[in-house]
């Protein structure tokens, strides 16, 4: 069982939190379209989504051009929740082909609170499932999770 399954176990039920916060999460239509410039048009390298305010709507809080892994890493908040999608260019092992996969990242940090935690734990599957061309998603609850070499691993495997 997960850190986050254990937590959402231990704080209650999701019944319990305003309907907008268990169900309703709706994507911003942007947030789909930035999407596609990334897959599509390899625009941006990476795009980090939030939910707005209210917690009714997932939205891009950036949409990132010519970066790198490590700056994603580094830029991601330390205690607060964010959903990403990351352009992920690696070498295959032994052929040193480049390869590029996108990858979708769950990050919930172990120092975020609790409330959050399970607004975005619920309400990721509103995004994830719209995004068409993710080749694997990332759970991450602390920095090491998210190391360039944990993620290569589970690519490559």
């Amino acid at each position: 069982m997960s850190k986050l399954q254990r937590l959402l176990m231990i704080v209650g039920r999701l019944e319990d939190l305003p309907l907008a916060f268990s169900t309703g999460v709706r994507v911003a239509d942007d947030a789909l379209a930035i999407y596609q410039e990334l897959k599509l048009k390899k625009k941006y390298t990476y795009i980090v989504y939030k939910m707005n305010d209210e917690a009714t709507e997932i939205v891009v809080e950036k949409a990132v051009e010519g970066s790198n892994y490590e700056t994603f890493v580094k830029e991601l908040p330390k205690d607060a929740c964010r959903y990403a999608v990351f352009d992920f260019a690696y070498e295959t092992k032994g052929e040193g082909q480049g390869r590029n996969k996108i990858l979708f990242f769950f990050w919930s940090p172990d120092t975020a609170k609790v409330k959050p935690k399970m607004v975005y734990a619920a309400s990721k599957d509103a995004l994830r499932k719209k995004l068409e061309g993710i080749y694997t998603e990332i759970q991450a609850t602390d920095l090491s999770e998210v190391a360039y070499e944990t993620v290569l691993d589970k690519v490559t495997r």
